[in-house]
């Protein structure tokens, strides 16, 4: 018992180490992909290449001053910004990253995964549910109306495309048969990336990642040209890192979750039996494409209106999410007796 909790301590130890260097180097990352794409240099002087930006940046942040305004609600104030980047990180609990291997210690094997729920999609999407709480209470309790405005939007936006981006997993499920992500990760080994069976799940579920995260160009709750800076306009220094690491850890997790659900998540293609590390490195070279995305439309497409964003995910991703839903359900059982229904 005392050696699988210390395995499970130095896991989640782990993992929060390796997301928030993710976190400090995806903001690295962004800034010289745009650079490229706008024909500029980007960050070159902290550093080698500016590899040391991200340090940089984090000093700068831990001592500036907090200034906290007259007339806010402290205690929930002080709460949201720490129950966003908790969310963001403890979504990453069930992924698993690579494949079990035999150690002479506990029940013999160890797993790279923090746990692993024969639930963990219903865990994923009631942990992702939470994110909006983070937003909506910093808005309200900031006493600012840009404020409370971003964070109403984000609430509306986040109802709307986590029914999509449900529907659009519950397909993966039905052909997978399974709830857990290891099984579904296993079966994907065993047959063909998910993406191929469900293409129009996956490109609805890419479209409701990036509105779940508040990225451009979904990014309607902060919209610096309506907004200021929308629910995190009254935070600063650390306080407003904390919002800042959350929107990146957050992207991280949903691409880590397309890559699990989608993209045979640790498996290497045409390599059945590949070690463990490089397992690892395949399932980090499928998030860094997803992020890479993320940054690609950030850099490409402009901001949506707001009752343009709300059309697309009422009338638009729910119905073909619905649509995708039934049409794997005809599939699967067509498969499984041979004949249409």
């Amino acid at each position: 018992m005392l050696v699988e909790l210390l395995e499970t301590l130095v896991k989640c130890a782990v993992v929060i180490g390796a997301l928030l260097t993710g976190f400090a180097y995806s903001t690295w990352f962004e800034r010289k992909v745009i650079a490229r794409m706008q024909q500029r240099v980007g960050p070159n002087r902290a550093g080698p290449a500016g590899l040391l930006l991200p340090a940089a940046d984090g000093v700068k942040l831990f001592f500036k001053e907090n200034i906290t305004p007259a007339g806010v609600e402290r205690a929930v104030y002080f709460l949201a910004p720490l129950m966003s980047m908790t969310v963001a990180v403890i979504a990453f609990a069930v992924i698993p990253v690579a494949d079990s291997i035999r150690v002479p210690w506990g029940d013999g094997w160890l797993h790279f995964q923090v746990a692993d729920f024969n639930v963990a999609i219903l865990y994923i999407l009631g942990v992702t549910s939470f994110a909006v709480y983070g937003i909506v209470l910093a808005g309200w309790a900031s006493n600012n109306k840009y404020a409370l405005i971003g964070g109403l939007r984000s609430s509306a936006q986040m109802i709307s495309y986590e029914l999509a981006m449900g529907l659009s997993l519950l397909g993966v499920v039905m052909v997978a048969g399974s709830l857990s992500l290891r099984e579904i990760v296993a079966w994907q080994g065993g047959h063909v990336w998910l993406a191929a069976l469900q293409p129009l799940g996956f490109v609805i579920y890419c479209i409701t990642a990036v509105a779940e995260t508040n990225r451009a160009p979904f990014d309607m709750p902060e919209a610096e040209q309506e907004l200021i800076a929308g629910y995190h306009i009254e935070y600063t220094g650390m306080r407003f890192a904390l919002f800042f690491m959350a929107e990146y850890i957050a992207m991280i997790a949903v691409c880590a979750i397309a890559a699990t659900m989608f993209l045979g998540g640790y498996h290497v293609p045409f390599w059945p039996a590949a070690p463990w590390f490089v397992q690892l490195a395949a399932f980090l070279a499928k998030i860094v494409a997803g992020m890479f995305v993320f940054v690609w439309l950030r850099a490409t497409i402009p901001r949506l209106r707001y009752d343009q964003l709300m059309d697309f995910g009422w009338k638009v991703l729910l119905p073909l999410a619905i649509l995708n839903v039934v049409l794997t359900a005809v599939g699967v059982w067509y498969f499984e007796n041979g004949v249409m229904p």
